[in-house]
């Protein structure tokens, strides 16, 4: 399996990460035999150093460093927040043309952290499919922009103003994933992490890293109509 590599220079390395694979080994995944990480060294030929994390569930851009020593540089660049991020998103209802979400989130210590995502409506569908008391259903696409990069914030903010990623679990809605998957033949995560933008640290060049949709993303946005 080869994976889309859609940035490369001397220091850096970035994919267009598939859905449903992980970043690395984890012990909360031990179905997984195959991991991202792994993949991009063997590939390659050379040892990769992921410098964020994105879901498993989540397709889309994802950095590596090729040492330790830039593996620290980016490292930080996240945490201070100085990478931008965009992604997509397909939700639940109609959204608000444009918004914030600003509330903290646990993390998996149990400590209570800040969290802040940005959002804009790209455009909405109403698609005429009955599910309990509603005679239609309706959904909308979003590009969020999380400022901070805590565990699910994505998914827990959406969850939390009541726009529910579609085939997010366990945060989303199970009545939603269960009408993609028995009406559309869909279990993906619509979510894709879309963009990276920061200040290259060895050139100082305004870099950024796109990553194209994925066939199963672009499916969803034709069948419910979200493509404007």
């Amino acid at each position: 399996m080869d994976l889309d590599i859609i940035y490369r220079d001397e220091q850096l390395i970035a994919i267009n990460k598939p859905h449903g694979l992980l970043v690395h080994r984890s012990k909360i995944a031990n179905d997984a035999a195959v991991f991202a990480l792994q993949l991009l060294r063997d590939q390659i030929g050379q040892r990769v150093y992921p410098v964020h994390r994105i879901d498993r569930k989540t397709g889309g851009v994802l950095l590596f460093a090729l040492s330790k020593e830039m593996h620290s540089t980016l490292s930080g660049l996240f945490v201070n927040a100085k990478i931008k991020k965009e992604y997509l998103a397909i939700v639940r209802g109609f959204t608000p043309e444009a918004g914030s979400i600003d509330y903290a989130l646990k993390n998996d210590k149990d400590k209570i952290q800040d969290a802040l995502t940005h959002f804009t409506t790209i455009s909405k569908a109403e698609i005429p499919y009955a599910l309990e008391k509603h005679a239609t259903q309706r959904y909308s696409l979003v590009m969020a922009k999380p400022v901070t990069g805590r565990m699910h914030q994505l998914r827990k903010h959406f969850s939390h103003i009541f726009h529910p990623i579609i085939g997010d679990r366990p945060h989303g809605c199970n009545k939603q994933n269960r009408f993609f998957k028995n009406q559309f033949a869909m279990d993906t995560m619509m979510l894709h992490a879309l963009s990276l933008e920061f200040q290259h640290p060895v050139s100082g060049d305004l870099i950024k890293i796109d990553a194209p949709l994925h066939g199963e993303f672009e499916r969803m946005i034709d069948t419910i109509g979200l493509g404007g």
